[in-house]
């Protein structure tokens, strides 16, 4: 993956399961997984980079991490099928609209399209 100076190039969130998390992310989004041993694993979803760290419990807070998708209805679904919980249903907002979801870690991100 090419690096850019000023933009963001790695996320990192916790995780309380990491097989859950790779099940959950796989299945949902087809993200790709290398194993740092057991407490560390980091993803790859074809633009960004990033990583789950193994914490004894979650909190909730920090930064809101936004997905994309042209099929926010099918994205939604998916998520519920594979053991996320929808923290807000679809909206819609200027622009588009989105949902946010829980992973099974309890971090809240988002989906959104412009459609």
């Amino acid at each position: 993956m090419k690096h850019h100076d000023d933009r963001i190039d790695y996320i990192e969130l916790p995780a309380t399961d990491i097989p859950a998390t790779k099940t959950f992310y796989a299945a949902v989004f087809g993200w790709k997984f290398t194993d740092y041993g057991p407490d560390y694993v980091a993803f790859a979803d074809g633009d960004m980079e990033g990583g789950f760290a193994k914490v004894p419990a979650n909190r909730a807070g920090g930064p809101l991490v936004i997905l994309y998708s042209s099929a926010l209805e099918q994205t939604q679904a998916k998520v519920v099928s594979k053991g996320g919980k929808i923290a807000k249903p679809i909206f819609s907002f200027p622009g588009g609209r989105r949902f946010h979801f829980l992973d099974p870690n309890g971090n809240e991100l988002a989906v959104w399209s412009e459609k």
